[in-house]
């Protein structure tokens, strides 16, 4: 006798968040023919940001997505960078034409180039709803019930949570944020500004023990990428949501009055694109309950130390995806998309080191071995591949 197989109804999915992850697994989502809704609390798509890596199977995903040539476009093509001293004198300016890309080398691109990209792959196949959040999750055996607090109401089969560190998804469903958040001891700001230096495919480094400051020309606009970076004991939670706060602290972290710290410090005051946040992961014993799932650093952000952040969203979407497109059970799903994807996690977030690198010493004698060292070299060496990068081989969901 030949069994007859029923047509499988078009599951419906939830997608809170349109950073990397959450218009990455709507483009595989819909891919594989589900009906998919992406909300975004912003009014649009975020242009701008800092630039961000993707290397070893992050670089795979995007390339089966078909997005590689145009990113490599928009490849950040840096020549130097300089560190200097507490009074701006330069240590080292070193040649960086040894970071940049091969055939297949890493990518580093503006985190608005991405986004984008992303944005534009999905727009005309996925309903975004922009400018709107979820205020209730009511998880039931046959669907969650969402209420948006626009004051709709609709079920889906499947919420995916892929809106960041501090994922309101996860506090809804799963509780406080500090249950799973490990702090690595730092925080720092990010924002633009004025391009006073005439900086061009360039970056400027100062280091005093436990703070660093920059400045990042990704080309040689009228505007750069400005970042402070200091080690805190404690993390300072009360400050996440209040953008006042959050200034007065970084502020006061820096008090100098040399190189270019006042002048940076005065504009991160007034910057509209402040962007502050805490040197952290996410760790999880589980990346789902019940109909909803994590994705990306909602559910496992391995922290800007590592690199890795955007190639784990990237590759997570893809698992997440690709699982709930081969079994029909959203559990089974979710069990499967753990066991692929959380070795490959557990790797990368190790890179961290708990904040200890090159770029950020922590000591006097740990700054003053760097500034030797560098002071050595006419070139930035490239990093070396690591194996953590590529340590998963993308199953084929096809």
């Amino acid at each position: 006798m030949t069994e007859t197989h029923r047509p499988r109804r078009t599951r419906s999915v939830l997608v809170s968040g349109a950073g990397i992850a959450g218009p990455a697994i709507a483009y595989w989502l819909n891919r594989y023919g589900f009906d998919v809704t992406v909300v975004e609390k912003t009014g649009t798509v975020r242009g701008g940001g800092y630039p961000i890596d993707i290397r070893g199977t992050g670089l795979e995903v995007v390339r089966r997505m078909n997005l590689l040539p145009q990113l490599r476009k928009v490849h950040v093509a840096t020549r130097r960078v300089t560190f200097v001293d507490h009074d701006g004198g330069t240590i080292a300016a070193l040649r960086a034409e040894s970071l940049a890309i091969g055939a297949d080398g890493d990518l580093e691109v503006q985190r608005g180039d991405l986004t984008e990209a992303l944005h534009v792959a999905v727009r005309d196949s996925v309903d975004f709803m922009f400018g709107d959040s979820i205020t209730v999750l009511d998880d039931r055996p046959d669907g969650v019930e969402v209420t948006f607090g626009g004051g709709t109401h609709r079920t889906f089969d499947v919420v995916i949570g892929a809106d960041g560190i501090h994922s309101h998804t996860r506090r809804l469903v799963l509780g406080s944020e500090e249950r799973f958040h490990h702090y690595l001891g730092a925080c720092f700001a990010g924002f633009t500004l004025p391009n006073h230096l005439r900086l061009s495919h360039e970056g400027v480094l100062w280091n005093t023990p436990s703070r660093r400051a920059a400045l990042y020309a990704a080309g040689s606009g009228r505007r750069v990428f400005g970042m402070f970076s200091f080690r805190r004991s404690d993390p300072p939670f009360d400050a996440f949501r209040t953008p006042d706060a959050q200034r007065e602290l970084v502020a006061a972290s820096f008090p100098d009055d040399r190189w270019e710290i006042p002048r940076m410090v005065a504009e991160m005051r007034a910057a509209e694109d402040l962007f502050f946040d805490i040197t952290s992961q996410i760790r999880m014993s589980s990346w789902s309950q019940g109909r909803v799932a994590l994705v990306g650093d909602a559910a496992y952000a391995p922290s800007f130390l590592t690199g890795q952040g955007t190639s784990l969203a990237l590759v997570g979407a893809y698992v997440l995806a690709g699982e709930l497109a081969a079994h029909a059970d959203h559990a089974q799903a979710f069990d499967a998309y753990e066991r692929v994807l959380r070795p490959f996690v557990t790797l990368n977030q190790e890179l961290a080191n708990e904040g200890d690198t090159d770029l950020f010493p922590a000591s006097e004698h740990a700054l003053q071995q760097r500034n030797a060292a560098l002071r050595a070299l006419s070139a930035l060496p490239a990093d070396p591949p690591r194996a953590a990068y590529s340590a998963l081989a993308l199953p084929d969901y096809d």
